[in-house]
Order: structure tokens, then sequence, then C-alpha cells
């Protein structure tokens, strides 16, 4: 099996000044997994190119029209690489794993670990939701039409539902890795078991039942990031193979479309609840994911890749929470203002304008990248230790904002406000300050805080924490 570290921490040496016994010095942090961060990176990626490229939009009578580039046919085979989220909550598995174990090796406790994940993870919707909740109010009383607004508000906060989950995933992380290390593969098996018995009640008539799924579906992904960590993640091509055939199985045969993301107007979506088919799918490209990772650990010690690396990683968070008002800035100007439609998806026209697209979207991200990357990083926060129904408090009310802001978005009325609310309570249970303070930047990166909640390799060597 492939080394999953590139280097072990060096073991303490004993004091040779002859003052007395060898001192005590605390655990060596483990060093980063790149692949890892190299994964992560790829993800968000992704999954920012592609809600930046599949919207057909067009605006007439007031009212702004959406519609999938992947409803064209045969284009939902694009989505069996494209759907990307199993691999960013397998790396994020991964990810936590290390940080668990290096954080409990210095005598941390679980309350701690997860004050600071939650604490990491929310503090970056800070600013989205100042930005959006006032906007939301303020746009149609400027004189913009009602319902694009709407629409803007919603989809911005939509996108929260990545971090609702993996706050799960955090919270039930310090749980999962003892099972984990007692019961090995079993317990990813279980989950998947009851992935199996979600989707059988759901598409038998109990519609409801598919929602499990949110949380089994995630959890057994991100326990594979476990025992990547662990260095029981075995048979990579059986995994991709299975995972594969699997997939095309149950689309075949079962009660599951072709997509792998949810298309307008499609009634069983794969990814909201998501079901088995994705599942299967998430093993086959974590298969294929292992099995390039020699490849990928090559790429990422070349300079250049590593500059990009350490560059991009501490502002992923940003990326991925702000991608969208890019979108719906340029959407705005150029549907809404100038009339402009989108061509039809895969024609001459619109690969044509495509990189134009693109290239005004990445103009526009740009200021608001070096606006709220700063957010990356919270304020330090006091030494006070945080007892574990602190933690857990937080965790639901930053947890229950999140997910109220993906239900909700950022639309008017008092939902938003009650969600942003919980989030901040749930930050001051963490045991920081709230107010704002900017952090030191780090060398050679202006205006940048050291990491993230999923921040990649900062610096080679840095470990996950």
């Amino acid at each position: 099996m492939p080394a999953l570290l590139e280097t072990r921490p060096p073991a303490p040496r004993p004091r040779t000044d002859g003052a007395g016994p060898p001192a005590h010095r605390p655990p060596a942090r483990p060093p980063r997994d790149l692949f890892i961060d190299l994964l992560r990176l790829f993800g968000i990626a992704l999954v920012v190119l592609e809600h930046w490229s599949i919207p057909v939009l067009s605006y007439a009578d007031g009212r702004i029209l959406t519609g999938n580039a992947y409803a064209l046919p045969g284009a939902f085979l694009i989505t069996w690489i494209g759907q990307v989220m199993p691999l960013v909550f397998f790396a994020g598995g991964a990810a936590n794993a290390i940080a668990h174990r290096s954080h409990t090796a210095r005598g941390g406790t679980d309350a701690a670990w997860l004050a600071g994940r939650v604490r990491r993870l929310a503090w970056p919707v800070l600013p989205l939701a100042a930005v959006w909740i006032p906007l939301a109010h303020l746009l149609p009383a400027l004189g913009l039409p009602h319902q694009p607004v709407e629409t803007a508000a919603r989809l911005a906060g939509q996108l929260l539902w990545f971090l609702a989950v993996y706050l799960v995933a955090i919270a039930l992380t310090p749980v999962l890795l003892r099972l984990g290390a007692r019961y090995g593969g079993r317990v990813p098996a279980a989950l998947v078991a009851g992935a199996v018995l979600a989707d059988v009640v759901r598409f038998n008539g109990w519609e409801p039942a598919g929602f499990a799924n949110v949380v089994l579906v995630w959890l057994a992904v991100h326990q594979l990031g476990f025992l990547y960590a662990g260095g029981r993640l075995t048979r990579y091509g059986w995994m991709a193979a299975g995972g594969f055939a699997a997939a095309a199985l149950l689309v075949a045969f079962g009660p599951y479309p072709g997509s792998m993301i949810g298309l307008p107007g499609a009634p069983v979506s794969n990814m909201a609840p998501p079901t088995l088919a994705l599942l299967a799918l998430a093993f086959g490209q974590i298969g294929v994911a292992m099995l390039l990772r020699p490849a990928a650990l090559r790429l990422v010690r070349r300079p250049a890749v590593a500059r990009v690396v350490a560059w991009a990683g501490p502002r992923m968070m940003t990326v991925y929470l702000w991608h969208m008002s890019a979108l719906i800035v340029v959407a705005g100007v150029a549907v809404v203002g100038l009339g402009l439609a989108t061509p039809a998806p895969g024609g001459a026209l619109w690969l044509a304008g495509w990189p134009l697209w693109l290239a005004a979207l990445a103009l526009v991200m740009t200021p608001l990248l070096r606006l709220f990357c700063r957010w990356e990083q919270p304020p330090a926060s006091p030494r006070a230790a945080v007892g574990a129904a602190g933690a857990y408090a937080a965790t639901a009310l930053a947890g229950a904002g999140l997910l109220t802001l993906t239900i909700t978005g950022f639309s008017t009325g008092p939902a938003p406000v009650l969600a942003g609310a919980a989030i901040v309570a749930g930050l001051a249970l963490t045991g920081g300050p709230i107010a704002f303070r900017r952090r030191a930047a780090a060398p050679g990166l202006p205006g940048a805080a050291p990491g993230g909640p999923l921040a990649g390799a900062q610096r080679p060597g840095s470990s996950h924490t």
C-alpha cells in the first residue's frame, strides 16, 4: 500500500546538555498530506467552474428564467466526473482525522477541537450574511425588479448546505474515529446499509425517508477519508470498477436518474437528498483518485504547482462562499441589465462566448477574493477551556443557522436574520471574541490568513490542524 503521508514526524531527541533527564516535548505535528490538499482544491475549483458554466439564463417581463446546460440529452454523463462533492467529503474526512489525531496527541480535548472547527467553519460566513441580508431589502428599494433579486438572494444562501452537512460530520468525528479504530471498514459498511434502507423506504412510498441519506451518504464518504488517513483503504481498482459499475446498474435498472446533480423539473434528484447511486459514484471516484495518487503527488511537488496550491489553499473557503455572488453580479448586468440571454448550450455561439463569460466572472471575483479572504482565519480565541456542553451547543446553533440559510437563502423576512444571530451565538460559545480583529498576513500572501476551515497546504510540512 502506498504511504499515506510523505514523511514521518521526527522522534523527540533526548537532552544532551547534562542538565537532567530528557525534557518532555509535545508530540510533533504530522506533515500535511499534499494529495488531500490537491484533492480539495480540485474539488472546489470544479464546483466553481460548473456553477459558473451551466446556468442557462434569460430575462423577460420582470422575471429571470433559469435553466441548466446539463439538461441536454447525454450531458448527464459529464456529471459522473463533474459531481465532485464526494471527493471533497472524502478529503475532508482524511483532513479531520489527521487534525484530530494531532490535537489529541498534544493533549487537547474533543470539546476544544470541535469548538475550534466550528469557529473556523462559521466565521467566514459572517461577511456573506452581513452583505446579503440587507442587500435583499436594499436592491428592490432602489428599483430593481423583485423576482431577480429574490432569486439571487436565495441562490447565494443555497450553497451553505455543504457547510451545514460538513458541520455534522465534524461534530461526529471524535466518535466515528473511535468506532473506526475498533471496527475498521464495518463502520462505512453500516452507513452504506443505512443508506440502502433509506432509499428502499423512500422509493416505496415514504419520500421523507430519503433525507436520512443527507447524513448517511456523506458520513459514509467522510468515513472513507478516515480509512485513508489510518492506512486502511486498499483495493483501489476494485473500488473504482465496482463503484462505477454499481452506479450504472442503479441508473439503468433502478429509480435513479442519470444525472448526478439535480435538474430543473426532474422528478428525482440524486443529490437532494443524496441517493445510493451517488454513493456508488463516490466509491468509483475515490478509487480512481487513489489510483492517480502517485501522479498527483509528482505533480504537486513541482515548484509552480506547489506555489499555486500554497496560494489557493488559504483562499478556498472565500472562493466557495463568494463565487455565486460573482455570478449574480455578472448575470445581473448582462442578463437583467443588457437583456442578453444564454445561447443554446453546446452550440458554436455558446462555446465562443464561454471563455468571455468566465473571464467576466473571474474579473468580478478578484476584488471579492481580496476583500473577504482575510475572514478565512477567525481571531484567536482565549485560552479558557470550552466544555463539551458549550462545544455542542455552539455546533447546534451554527448548524441551525447554516441550515436555515440553506433553505431560505438571504430572502426577505426574519428567517435569515435569526439564522445569522444563531451563527453569531454559536461563535460566541466557542470561547472567542466576535469583534473582528485582522490577523497578521502570512509572509508572501498579502492580506491572506494562514489557513481556513477547508484550507489546503499553505507551506510544505505544515499539519492539518
